[in-house]
């Protein structure tokens, strides 16, 4: 989650959709992400189900088989609006477990 939003950093969207090094590196993070959540013990998802852990595995499963292209403007709302909050309170939860 931290590369991800190194690897954004400060850019706008224009900036980001027209970087398909960053574009990559960002997609394959969130299929990385998505795999990491799917094997997450179902006891630790009950204990915090504020974190969104099937729509983590679903971005992951929605990447891995768009064959006709990946919506940009969606991975960029998700990078932009869902991670920094979902970064923060998985921290929380490696620090307590």
């Amino acid at each position: 989650m931290l590369r991800i939003e190194e690897y954004i950093g400060e850019m706008g969207f224009r900036e980001f959709k027209m970087n398909y090094l960053i574009v990559d590196a960002i997609v394959r993070n969130f299929e990385i992400i998505g795999e990491a959540a799917k094997n997450v013990p179902e006891e630790v998802k009950k204990m915090y189900p504020e974190i969104p852990w099937k729509k983590m595995y679903g971005l992951r499963n929605l990447i891995a088989h768009e064959y006709f292209g990946i919506d940009y403007e969606m991975i960029w709302e998700i990078s932009k609006k869902n991670l920094p909050q979902n970064s923060i309170d998985l921290r929380k939860i490696i620090e307590n477990e």
